[in-house]
């Protein structure tokens, strides 16, 4: 498994969508965190888009996910960006090297 760094990007009218489908595109990651392999995802409070960490097999699997995410296919996120992540800190857990 590979680390990942997903960060999807709101479309400008998404203040409005983002209520109406936030249970959809909530249960839609449950599957992905319960199996331990979401770290961390949250929107960013500018409202810019959300930010995932995770944990996937290929950078082709982690645009599979963002493109089928509600949140996208309804239109709050007009786009996305990936990119492979190596966690480093906190030392504790990652070793810090």
């Amino acid at each position: 498994m590979t680390t990942f760094v997903l960060i999807c990007r709101d479309a400008p009218d998404s203040r409005a969508k983002r209520p109406q489908v936030r249970e959809r595109h909530l249960a839609y990651w449950r599957p992905l965190d319960e199996a331990g392999r979401l770290k961390m995802a949250g929107p960013m409070t500018d409202f810019a888009g959300s930010l995932f960490i995770l944990e996937a097999e290929s950078r082709e699997e982690v645009a599979a996910l963002a493109r089928q995410d509600p949140y996208r296919l309804e239109g709050v996120f007009e786009s996305f960006e990936i990119h492979p992540f190596r966690p480093v800190l906190p030392a504790a857990v990652y070793g810090g090297a």
